[in-house]
C-alpha cells in the first residue's frame, strides 16, 4: 500500500512540473543570456546547444560573429520573457573593439522555442 501511495504521490509531482513549464523546461531568459555570452566567448560547442533547428544552418554565422574582434564584453545585461510568449527582451549592449574604434550593440528581443523540453535561441524577434 505505501510503495502506491508514493508512486502514486511521483506520478502526480511529474505532471504537476510538466503543466508547470519544469522538468527540464528551464528559464528562455536564461537560455538568451547562455548564448550570447558563448557568442562573444567564441563557445561554438555552447553556441550549438543552444541553437534551435530553425537556426542549425546559421551556426557557423553565430560561432564566429566576434572572432576578429578583440576586448567583446557584455554589458548589462538583463533578459526576461514577455509574458507567456516565445520572446525574451533583454538589455544591454554587446561592447567591441575594432583597431581602435569601440563598437556598440544594442541587446534586442529574441524568439525561443521549446525543443525537446529545452529553451533553445531562435534568432532576433521582430
Amino acid at each position: 500500500m505505501t510503495k502506491r501511495i508514493i508512486l502514486f504521490l511521483g506520478l502526480m509531482l511529474g505532471a504537476l512540473l510538466v503543466a508547470c513549464g519544469g522538468a527540464g523546461a528551464g528559464d528562455p531568459a536564461a537560455t538568451v543570456e547562455q548564448f550570447m555570452e558563448a557568442k562573444i566567448a567564441g563557445d561554438a560547442q555552447a553556441i550549438r546547444g543552444l541553437l534551435c533547428a530553425e537556426m542549425e544552418a546559421n551556426y557557423e554565422r553565430e560561432a564566429m560573429t566576434f572572432a576578429s574582434v578583440s576586448g567583446v564584453e557584455l554589458d548589462g545585461m538583463a533578459c526576461e520573457r514577455v509574458g507567456d510568449t516565445d520572446v525574451v527582451r533583454c538589455d544591454g549592449r554587446i561592447v567591441a573593439m575594432y583597431g581602435t574604434e569601440e563598437n556598440e550593440f544594442p541587446l534586442v528581443s529574441y524568439r525561443v522555442v521549446q525543443e525537446d523540453g529545452e529553451w533553445k535561441w531562435c534568432g532576433e524577434a521582430y
